[in-house]
């Protein structure tokens, strides 16, 4: 088992819960919730999108907790977007800093879902970041697609969820096709947008893409696939 620290931040900055690797950390997952478009509440630790990405950061951490995988989950300041301010790139962005201040310039993927699917799109320009999952993330037309420059995009929708649009999410994966290094598709289906019908399948594909662009692990061929295909990507 891996060691877990909760690390407590002043009341106006974001907390992180640590999942240490087991010996020296060689690369981080950063796991970032859903949240809301518009609201400067406080979040909270029994809020439903922190309480559904906590079994995906400790599927992480048992998988890559021996390779040298640390996986960090970020609750941040306030549960909304809030439009031109993006309240939680900000505290993405500080939560990559500290990332570099423990453990140099370690690799990091970032793991997002819903609206922490947009806030892993729009960090992925920060110089750790090397690779980016979005789990039924909420990309609204007209997202931009340039912070994805370089980096290795997977997409990830159910094909029920009515909450965040699957279609929306694969028009940006066409339109970052061109600058991403690499970019996936993955439709689960008979899912929604909670990942609560096939669980065990989110959370096998979050732990092998994660493993896998690290090279920690061998990449699925079925990972492989959906990269091969780009946008079109596969079904699975």
């Amino acid at each position: 088992m891996t060691e877990t620290e909760t690390v407590r931040t002043p009341a106006a900055a974001p907390d992180l819960v640590v999942h240490q690797a087991r010996g020296d950390t060689t690369a981080v997952a950063l796991v970032l919730p859903g949240g809301t478009a518009d609201s400067f509440d406080r979040t909270h630790v029994r809020q439903l999108a922190t309480v559904r990405m906590a079994p995906i950061a400790r599927a992480l951490a048992r998988r890559g907790g021996g390779h040298g995988l640390a996986v960090w989950m970020l609750r941040y300041r306030y549960r909304g977007w809030n439009g031109e301010q993006m309240s939680p790139v900000a505290d993405t962005a500080w939560a990559l800093d500290e990332v570099r201040r423990r453990h140099g310039d370690v690799p990091v993927v970032l793991v997002g879902h819903s609206m922490g699917g947009r806030t892993a799109m729009r960090a992925a320009d920060d110089r750790s970041v090397r690779a980016v999952l979005g789990l039924a993330p909420w990309l609204p037309d007209g997202e931009p697609v340039a912070h994805v420059r370089g980096r290795v995009v997977l997409i990830a929708h159910g094909n029920l969820d009515t909450v965040t649009s699957p279609r929306a999410a694969r028009r940006f994966a066409r339109r970052a096709a061109p600058v991403a290094e690499q970019v996936g598709f993955v439709t689960v289906r008979g899912d929604m947008h909670a990942m609560l019908f096939r669980w065990r399948t989110w959370h096998r594909l979050t732990t092998q893409f994660v493993l896998g662009v690290l090279g920690l692990a061998p990449m699925p061929a079925r990972l492989q696939r959906a990269f091969d295909r780009g946008a079109a990507g596969i079904a699975v």
